[in-house]
């Protein structure tokens, strides 16, 4: 599948522009991810966009609804790799599909984290995603009141298994991956600021 594919589909499906945003911010960081961990970077892009391309249209978590609808969607429809389905349905965590690939455990890790981002440079006054540091980011880890839809415990388990393949990776380290994914694509995604 090509990332043009994969983005008619994002579009095909998702008529929300900040769920749209988000599965570009996945990418952008998932790219980040695979240029890291010397891996397929067209693969890990068109995991990061079409995770969640079903949410809207099936929002209902379950067999049923996403991401198991669009699983079998894009097995039904479209030549996706079997390797990409596993990561989309890893990474809805009570699908309790094991994530043993680099590409399942990199969308687990970057997906929440991408979103909170995104927030945090929202609340910004400039609006920048190149302007945010990672000490904010983990301050407003802190503040459950911050964000409240993000799921703070997969931010964390996410980390945990990156660490199984990158031992040395920290909390900073990791955030600072995914805000320089974020950066690379900030006019796309909206990030670049205002002024």
């Amino acid at each position: 599948m090509t990332r043009e594919e994969a983005l008619a589909l994002v579009f095909e499906f998702t008529k929300s522009e900040s769920l749209r945003k988000h599965m570009l911010a996945v990418e952008a960081a998932m790219v980040h991810y695979a240029r890291m961990l010397s891996e397929d970077e067209n693969e890990f892009a068109i995991t990061g966009l079409l995770h969640d391309f079903d949410y809207e249209s099936h929002p209902d978590l379950g067999e049923n609804g996403h991401p198991f609808w669009g699983v079998k969607y894009l097995r039904e429809n479209t030549k996706t790799p079997e390797k990409i389905l596993e990561a989309i349905l890893g990474h809805y965590r009570e699908g309790n599909i094991t994530r043993v690939t680099k590409l399942a455990i990199a969308l687990f890790a970057v997906d929440e984290l991408c979103g909170f981002c995104t927030a945090a440079v929202y609340v910004r006054p400039d609006k920048s995603i190149h302007h945010l540091e990672v000490s904010s980011v983990k301050k407003k880890l802190k503040d459950k009141a911050f964000a409240k839809g993000v799921n703070r415990e997969d931010i964390a388990l996410g980390l945990e298994e990156l660490q199984s393949i990158v031992p040395d990776l920290t909390l900073e380290t990791h955030i600072e991956n995914v805000i320089n994914g974020l950066r690379a694509r900030a006019d796309a995604l909206g990030l670049a600021g205002v002024g």
